[in-house]
């Protein structure tokens, strides 16, 4: 209750400290401003007129007279102000629950992780189940998968769930896999594996076999939502991200969502998809629902998953896994299912991502795409989430049938030295392929896959261009071949984004008719280095020509 409460005076304040600038026209002058034209070019600018719709009427050069009479100036002492990014691929309300419930993404061991959980169970004697994420048995260096055990050490008294960090498998103790009646003869669902030990469930469910225990969990009341969603759009806005696309909608989600936008706290735009055909009916009926809010949210699709992830060995290859020769992966839709889906989305107008990590799932919903492109004519925009693994022979018709491929630039600096272990040395030439993929006229939009990576368009822009992680490793990128330029990196965190969701009209540039959508911040990522784009300070996050977040240091 005493979250909830400071949460509702959370909102007061924000009213309060935001409401000056809207509906007025402005000028945010003395800036170093850029962002792209319609033509994909970069263009300069140092001030920036603002309508009382929070949209972009003119950019202004050094030369140009500034209009007299205004309702506000603002001076950005000669700060660099760029578009706000927008996260192509993100789970919105995970990452807020990540926020409100254990978070094991630092723990850099199973002893770690194990006393981190007996400390949150400590401190939250009250909950009936113990709910957490971001567990890595990779960073940890465990060479095996957790186990039930490994957790019963630390907590027996009541069920433990916790989702590993890239979402695609979970850990449970024992108490949590009696509460959901799993036994040796549980039948595995298809799409999912049970782990096993001496013949019965060792505590980790991967992919869809995970559901067998979900279903168990305590569903979070509207309020925890209204909660975790505040906490996430926090998170983004001070990020600098303006937009995302938010992969995997409910109808709950959809809910809270609306109820934001009917109350006047939805700062940020949502293009949601929905979790499967039947949460896409229940949110939209018959076709997409038109943005709302000012542009704020709209459904505009809906999120399939064809495999898994590689960190759990569910991406679907065409070749067993080099480090686990008894495994391909998990293809979650057979051929049938999959074209039947995509093709009753799209007969009503709805587009279409799918999610395909390895190189057997990608080339099946290409496939699927050229067959369902000779029916569903016209400006589809086909999405393919993550496309992490290609098939070299591949990487071709990813440039066909206006696919959009949505990639996350931190997820190869992560994962280059797992995906080394999984595939081999002889099968990464279409990993990541970023460069490969926009030369052979493919569409890119960049986002992070948020929580399972941080929401940081910076690190994830460095990455882009320099295909090195934090540490700057490894020397000169990982098959740097497949870095980007800095304009093709910024357009696929922008201009490419609002595409990939039909909001290219509306979002993603700062030429004139476009919501005024900015951040303001302390380098020019556009001449810095790497390491230095990775330390940019955010310092104001603007969202349709009003304030949404001010750095406190400032």
């Amino acid at each position: 209750m005493k979250l909830l409460g400071r949460f509702a005076g959370a909102l007061l304040l924000a009213s309060s400290l935001f409401s000056a600038p809207a509906m007025a026209d402005g000028l945010y002058d003395n800036v170093n401003g850029f962002t792209l034209d319609d033509d994909g070019q970069l263009i300069r600018f140092t001030g920036i007129l603002i309508d009382r719709d929070g949209k972009v009427t003119k950019l202004l050069d050094r030369k140009d007279k500034r209009p007299r009479e205004l309702d506000w100036r603002k001076d950005g002492d000669g700060r660099t102000l760029m578009p706000g990014f927008i996260d192509a691929h993100g789970h919105i309300m995970e990452l807020g629950f990540k926020q409100l419930t254990l978070d094991l993404s630092q723990t850099n061991s199973l002893a770690e992780a194990q006393a981190a959980i007996a400390a949150y169970a400590r401190e939250y004697p009250e909950r009936r189940w113990i709910i957490g994420t971001g567990w890595n048995q990779e960073k940890w260096g465990l060479g095996r998968f957790p186990t039930a055990a490994d957790l019963d050490i630390v907590v027996s008294d009541r069920p433990v769930w916790l989702s590993r960090v890239d979402g695609h498998a979970g850990w449970a103790n024992s108490a949590a896999i009696e509460a959901a009646g799993i036994t040796a003869k549980t039948e595995v669902p298809s799409g999912g594996r049970i782990e096993m030990a001496n013949g019965k469930p060792s505590g980790v469910f991967v992919d869809k076999a995970g559901d067998l225990i979900q279903k168990f969990v305590p569903v979070p009341r509207p309020a925890e939502r209204d909660l975790a969603f505040s906490k996430a759009q926090d998170v983004l806005l001070s990020h600098g991200v303006t937009g995302a696309a938010d992969m995997g909608t409910t109808i709950e989600d959809w809910q809270t969502y609306r109820r934001a936008g009917d109350a006047g706290w939805l700062n940020m735009h949502i293009a949601a998809y929905a979790a499967g055909i039947d949460q896409m009916i229940a949110i939209a009926g018959p076709r997409p629902t038109p943005w709302l809010y000012d542009d704020k949210l709209k459904l505009v699709g809906v999120k399939l998953y064809l495999d898994g992830a590689l960190g759990s060995r569910g991406a679907w290859l065409k070749q067993p896994y080099a480090d686990a020769p008894d495994q391909s992966g998990l293809p979650m839709l057979g051929s049938a299912e999959l074209r039947n889906l995509m093709s009753r989305a799209s007969m009503d107008g709805f587009q279409t991502a799918v999610h395909a990590i390895g190189d057997a799932a990608n080339a099946e919903v290409l496939g699927a795409i050229d067959e369902l492109a000779e029916t569903y004519d016209g400006d589809r925009r086909w999405r393919i989430e993550h496309v992490q693994i290609v098939d070299p022979v591949d990487l071709p018709r990813l440039g066909r049938n206006g696919i959009i491929s949505s990639m996350q630039p931190t997820h190869q600096t992560s994962d280059r030295q797992m995906a080394e272990a999984r595939l081999g040395p002889d099968r990464l030439e279409g990993a990541y392929a970023w460069r490969t993929i926009q030369s052979d006229g493919g569409k890119l939009a960049f986002g992070s896959d948020f929580p399972v990576e941080a929401p940081d368009p910076f690190a994830g822009f460095a990455a882009a261009i320099s295909r090195t992680g934090p540490d700057g490793q490894p020397f000169g990128g990982w098959r740097p071949q497949d870095a980007v330029s800095r304009i093709q990196a910024l357009a696929a965190y922008t201009t490419g984004a609002a595409f990939a969701e039909f909001a290219e009209k509306n979002l993603g540039s700062l030429t004139p008719g476009h919501r005024a959508d900015f951040i303001l911040v302390d380098r020019d990522i556009m001449l810095a280095s790497p390491s230095d784009i990775r330390a940019t300070k955010l310092l104001e996050t603007w969202v349709n020509g009003r304030p949404v977040y001010q750095a406190k240091d400032k």
